[in-house]
Parts: structure tokens; C-alpha cells; sequence
């Protein structure tokens, strides 16, 4: 009888295949629930309530170095994303450039949202921003609790407001959002992008650092692990069986309704090779390193001995060999 699980994920190309039972992780029977970030990730670290479950990197640092974490993570990322597009700004705050960002108020859904992480990354590392000149304006309640470090100069949305209303309104400079705010979405004058181009920004920042930002992992619970230790291994594999058939299906442009997909699907593996979601440690290791840093420098990450190793399962840091090839 194969070991029944639960995983919670979103609804991404990059999944299908698990949810619509075309590759089948070994000794498991799979019921894959499709659920937003901010629900998935808020039922998954107080309740727990799914075995495996695609988290936020950025909690998920906290959380293992407060040694809160109920779960463990496999070198898997479903979900990455070039971030230069997302700093939204206020056309009336006199922001034209990141610099202009100093002595501002700048909005973020959490502290520890993984897309917050990078950005105030990149503001600092690729344009200079001096990030404790900026008054950091927080919507919502973190996942994991947690204390600002003492550089970070923190405020709070008042109860009922938005980033997205406030940024309208000018009272915030830039928004640094997860996703696009609704407004911008809708095609409102009163929000536009930092960036002109940003999609150049982001090939440029590709090609000089060779970041693809890490958004989310994959956990799987403490409890069942302890039970099912080789769990990990065979939700590793069915993950990355699970992309090689979202690559077989975009050789088919019948299966993608876009004019142009094929052209953006050979510019991306002119830039950024033929598979820039590449799941393991090692391929992944400088972009994991730099969430590292970005998280001392946070707050996410006081132990001084912590290594990116740690944070996985050791069983999925390994290429188990092929007995029969």
C-alpha cells in the first residue's frame, strides 16, 4: 500500500504533472491542493496542515534559525522571480532613480517576504542604497515572528489600509510588492514602475550576477520524515519529473496561447540556458548564499554558524547512482 500525502502548492506548469497524476513520486499516493502563498504558507507554519507544502524561502530561514521550524526542506524551487519590475513608485514622490529611495517610506507586505529580501538586496548591492535611510513601512502580520534588527527604521499600515492605497496617495514612495499591486494592474496613472525598462534591468542584473531570485522551496514535515525518511528523495525526484514534462509540453507551441512564445522561450535559453529552474543545492548555491547574507543582514539569520547545507535534506544533497546504467 503506497504512503498517502498531501501537498500544498501553487497552481504552476511547473507542478502539473503532480497534481494531474502524470508522474507519480515512488511509494506515494499524492493529493495536491492548490492554494495562494499567503494562505499555504500562514496554515502551513501554525497548523501545519499539509505534509509537504511549498513555503516561503524567506520564513523558512527564520524560522530554522529559531529552531521553530516543524518541517524540512529538499532543494527544490517552483517559484523564482526576476524582481526589478515589481518596485512600484508613486510618480509625485520625486523618485526617478533607486538612490532617490534614501529617506523615504518604502512599503513591503512582511519583513521576511522572500521578494522583500531581494529587492532590498538589490537596492543595496546594485545601486547603493543605503537601506537604513529608508523608514520601512510593513502591511501585514509575519508568518514567523520576528524582531527588526536595530538599523531598520520599521512602521506599520494602519488597520483597514493598503500598500496599495497608500502608495496612491502618496504616502508611501514605492511599494515593494510580492506581485503587481491591483491598482497598477488595472492601469492607473498613480502608480508606475522605478524602472523604464525593467526587463532590460533584469537581464543586465542575470547576466552580471548570474541571480535567478529564489522565491520559494518545498518542506516536508518533521513527523513524517522521522517515519518516512526516504519521503525526501522520492518527492525530490517527482519534482524534477515533474518539470522535465513542463519543458516536453512548451516544445509544443499548441499547448501555450501566446503570439510570440517561442521567440521569448529561445531568448531566455539564449541568456539564461535551457533550464534556469534547475532544482539542487549545488547549481543553486550562489543564489542560497546570497539569501544567506541578505538574511544576517535582515534579522532572518543570528546564528553565526549556519550553512545553506542545513537547511535540506541531506538525502537530496547527493546524485544517488543509477545501479542499473
Amino acid at each position: 500500500m503506497k504512503l498517502h500525502l498531501t501537498l500544498a502548492c501553487g497552481d504552476y506548469d511547473l507542478m502539473r504533472a503532480l497534481r494531474d497524476e502524470i508522474v507519480r513520486p515512488e511509494g506515494i499516493e499524492l493529493t495536491v491542493v492548490n492554494l495562494t502563498s499567503p494562505e499555504r504558507h500562514w496554515r502551513m507554519v501554525r497548523h501545519q496542515e499539509f505534509d509537504v507544502c511549498e513555503y516561503s524561502m524567506g520564513s523558512y530561514m527564520l524560522a530554522h534559525d529559531l529552531g521553530q521550524a516543524p518541517f524540512t526542506a529538499i532543494p527544490v524551487f517552483p517559484h523564482r522571480r526576476m524582481r526589478h519590475s515589481f518596485f512600484l513608485i508613486n510618480p509625485d514622490a520625486g523618485v526617478t532613480k533607486p538612490k532617490d529611495l534614501e529617506g523615504k517610506r518604502v512599503g513591503l507586505r512582511e519583513l521576511q517576504n522572500s521578494a522583500a529580501i531581494w529587492m532590498r538586496g538589490i537596492l543595496q548591492d546594485e545601486y547603493g542604497v543605503d537601506l537604513s535611510s529608508i523608514t520601512w513601512v510593513v502591511q501585514d502580520e509575519e508568518d514567523v515572528p520576528m524582531q527588526a534588527p536595530s538599523w531598520m527604521k520599521v512602521d506599520y499600515i494602519p488597520r483597514g489600509e493598503t500598500l496599495d492605497t497608500q502608495l496612491q496617495r502618496g504616502e508611501l514612495a514605492c511599494a515593494m510588492y510580492p506581485d503587481l499591486l491591483p491598482t497598477f494592474a488595472k492601469g492607473t496613472s498613480a502608480i508606475r514602475r522605478l524602472f523604464a525598462d525593467p526587463k532590460a534591468e533584469e537581464i543586465s542584473y542575470y547576466q552580471r550576477t548570474g541571480l535567478f531570485p529564489i522565491m520559494h522551496t518545498v518542506v516536508i514535515r518533521k513527523d513524517i520524515l522521522e517515519r518516512y525518511p526516504w519521503v525526501a528523495k522520492s518527492m525530490y525526484k517527482a519534482f524534477d519529473q515533474a518539470k522535465a514534462e513542463m519543458w516536453k509540453n512548451m516544445m509544443d507551441p499548441r499547448k501555450v496561447s501566446l503570439m510570440w512564445f517561442q521567440p521569448a522561450l529561445e531568448e531566455q535559453k539564449q541568456i539564461a540556458g535551457p533550464d534556469p529552474w534547475a532544482y539542487g543545492l549545488e547549481v543553486n548555491r550562489k543564489a542560497l548564499e546570497t539569501m544567506l547574507r541578505y538574511g544576517r543582514q535582515l534579522g532572518l539569520v543570528n546564528r553565526a554558524d549556519t550553512s545553506i547545507e542545513e537547511w535540506f535534506c541531506p538525502s537530496t544533497l547527493d546524485a544517488t547512482p543509477d545501479l542499473l546504467h
